[in-house]
């Protein structure tokens, strides 16, 4: 198994998701974009860092020589990727009153912060539930 493809493989199993969501959870992304495009990964972006943004920005340069169905679902799968980092990195912002507020000292703690966000729902505001729905935490 080559890096990258034991990476989309980590992707898949390690990142938690306490519940559904809306958008594609990132096992799901990582699952369809090693199906998708695991061969051209290794074909053509070999010894491109693991990100979603390089994997991205050379399947795109590579797009005379990739697959159909790369081509068809990188861009999704991808950009579920991309929107989760983006929702994960703006939770603490989205729930800050919330953190300050009802989590105490626990707050500095990541596990610990995010355990109380989870169990302080119902006196969240909507916005930070929201913020912890799009970042794939329930």
């Amino acid at each position: 198994m080559t890096r990258i493809r034991l990476f989309l493989f980590i992707i898949g199993i390690s990142v938690p998701s306490l519940a559904m969501a809306q958008t594609m959870k990132f096992e799901e992304a990582g699952a369809m974009l090693a199906a998708s495009c695991g061969k051209d990964i290794d074909d053509n972006c070999r010894g491109v860092n693991l990100d979603a943004t390089r994997l991205k920005e050379c399947l795109g340069r590579n797009q005379d020589v990739v697959s159909a169905k790369c081509k068809t679902d990188y861009p999704q799968a991808l950009g579920a990727i991309q929107q989760r980092i983006t929702a994960r990195t703006s939770l603490v912002k989205l729930c800050n009153w919330e953190l300050n507020k009802l989590c105490g000292e626990v707050r500095y703690d990541p596990v610990k912060g995010l355990q109380c966000l989870l169990e302080s729902t119902k006196k969240a505001t909507p916005n930070c539930n929201k913020a912890i729905s799009a970042a794939g935490y329930r």
